[in-house]
């Protein structure tokens, strides 16, 4: 890496969960490391849609249009840790697969792929088919994460946020970034006793 901070890419797709980006880059925002958003136009819909017209997804050090393929995030030589896509539609999984990227957002994830970094993908629609399973299977040959958020009862939450805050600190993980607020089985989550 260079000599400045990490670089983390965080693409928001149309799929429902646009809280998943928000409280990502609100975590990332307090630790050493460089954003870099991009948003689908589908991803802005629903953002306006779920977190109101006049929210934004940011805070990021850098945002870059969905269709500025000459946007830094764009190259393999832009060094970064990865990416994250949250969330992740089931069209921008396979867009991924397929390695045939039309906007900014799949192509910066297919430079992780071919540069062998770190992509995951939290993939948010539910129930799945044989092709949406077969499309993961192929993206985790290819070294993608899959990741759908899905709650950990075992922290004991009480409110949405920390359902989202758990399943995105746990993805700041698979990076070995630490988020604060994450709870930890064994650690400040007790075990309960099986006698």
């Amino acid at each position: 890496m260079s000599e400045k901070q990490p670089r983390l890419i965080v693409g928001v797709s149309g799929a429902s969960g646009t809280i998943y980006a928000q409280t990502l880059l609100a975590m990332l925002a307090d630790m050493p490391v460089e954003t870099h958003l991009v948003v689908s136009k589908a991803g802005r819909l629903t953002a306006a849609y779920e977190l109101g017209a006049n929210t934004t997804i940011g805070p990021a050090d850098h945002t870059h249009g969905i269709a500025d393929i000459g946007a830094p995030i764009a190259s393999g030589s832009f060094e970064t840790l990865g990416m994250i896509v949250a969330p992740c539609s089931i069209r921008t999984m396979a867009e991924i697969a397929t390695g045939v990227t039309s906007t900014l957002l799949t192509r910066a994830a297919d430079v992780c792929l071919k540069e062998r970094r770190r992509l995951v993908l939290m993939v948010r629609e539910t129930p799945f088919h044989l092709g949406h399973l077969r499309t993961m299977t192929a993206l985790t040959e290819m070294g993608a994460v899959i990741a759908p958020p899905l709650p950990a009862f075992y922290a004991a939450p009480q409110t949405i946020e920390d359902l989202v805050h758990q399943s995105v600190a746990r993805t700041l993980d698979l990076f070995n970034l630490k988020a604060p607020s994450i709870h930890r089985w064994g650690e400040d989550v007790d075990r309960p006793d099986p006698n």
